[in-house]
C-alpha cells in the first residue's frame, strides 16, 4: 500500500526471492521498488542493505520493522536456550538494529517516520511462547522509549499490534528456525475457525490489508502527533 500511494519501497527479507517477488507486485502496479536480502539480526547485513536502498531509491523517510517469527508457543520449561535466543535476536534486537540504522538517516534531517511491528501478544502474557511475548514486550517498550527521545526531533516512532492475521507465520517460522524445533503447526491459540469465532468478538481473522492500512496512516503527515501509540488491530480479541 505505502507503494500505491507513491512511496519508493525497499523491500528487505532474508529470502531474497520472496522479496524480489513482492518488488515485482509493486513495479507491476506501477509503484517503485528494489529487492534486498538481509537477516534483521546481523548489523552488518542490516547496514548493507539499507545503504544499498539509499543508493537506489533515495532517503530513508519511514522504516517498518516487520521481520518475526513464532517460538512454537512453548513455555519456559520446554524452550531451549537456542530457541529463546534465535526469537529475541529477530523479533526484538532486529527491531533495535533497525531502529538505530534508520536513526542514521532520520536524526540530521530531522524528521521521520519508524513503525514496528509488535503483537497483542505484546501487551499482557498470552498469544504465544515466553520467547514471543518477552520480545513482543520489548518491542512495545522499545517504541514508547524511542518516542519520548526522538519525538521532539521531528521522528514519530509508533507500534501496531496485530491480533489473528492469515500469513503462515507459524510454516515460516518453522522454516527458520530449522528441524531441531518441535512442530509447531496445531500449537497456540486461533489455530482453526472455531477458535477464531470464540476468542474474536468480530469472528473474523483480520487481513494482511488492515495491517497495511495501519501502517500507511502511521507513516502520513496526518499521523503528524501520533507518537508513542501502540494500535491494536484484532478484531475486539484485547477488549474482552
Amino acid at each position: 500500500m505505502l507503494g500505491a500511494r507513491g512511496a519508493a519501497v525497499a523491500v528487505v527479507d532474508l529470502d531474497e526471492a520472496a522479496a524480489r517477488s513482492t518488488a515485482q507486485d509493486i513495479l507491476q502496479a506501477g509503484g517503485k521498488a528494489a529487492a534486498f536480502a538481509a537477516d534483521v539480526s546481523k548489523t552488518e547485513q542490516i547496514d548493507r542493505a539499507v545503504s544499498a536502498a539509499i543508493a537506489e531509491l533515495g532517503p530513508l523517510e519511514i522504516m517498518v520493522n516487520n521481520a518475526g517469527i513464532l517460538d512454537g508457543y512453548f513455555s519456559v520449561d520446554e524452550m531451549d536456550e537456542a530457541l529463546w535466543r534465535r526469537v529475541l535476536d529477530i523479533d526484538l534486537t532486529g527491531v533495535f538494529l533497525g531502529c538505530k540504522r534508520a536513526l542514521r538517516e532520520m536524526l540530521p534531517r530531522g524528521r521521520g517516520r519508524i513503525v514496528n511491528m509488535a503483537s497483542v501478544a505484546g501487551l499482557n502474557g498470552t498469544g504465544g511462547g515466553a520467547a514471543y511475548i518477552a520480545a513482543k514486550h520489548g518491542v512495545v517498550g522499545l517504541t514508547r522509549q524511542m518516542s519520548v527521545v526522538y519525538g521532539a526531533r521531528g521522528i514519530t516512532v509508533n507500534a501496531i499490534c496485530p491480533g489473528a492475521i492469515p500469513t503462515d507465520l507459524r510454516g515460516h517460522s518453522q522454516q527458520i528456525l530449522g528441524p531441531g524445533v518441535p512442530d509447531m503447526s496445531g500449537r497456540g491459540v486461533v489455530v482453526n475457525e472455531d477458535q477464531v469465532k470464540a476468542l474474536i468478538p468480530a469472528g473474523v481473522r483480520g487481513t494482511v490489508e488492515d495491517i497495511a492500512s495501519a501502517v500507511c496512516y502511521l507513516a502520513s503527515d496526518e499521523a503528524g502527533y501520533v507518537n508513542g501509540h501502540c494500535m491494536v488491530i484484532d478484531g475486539g480479541w484485547r477488549a474482552k
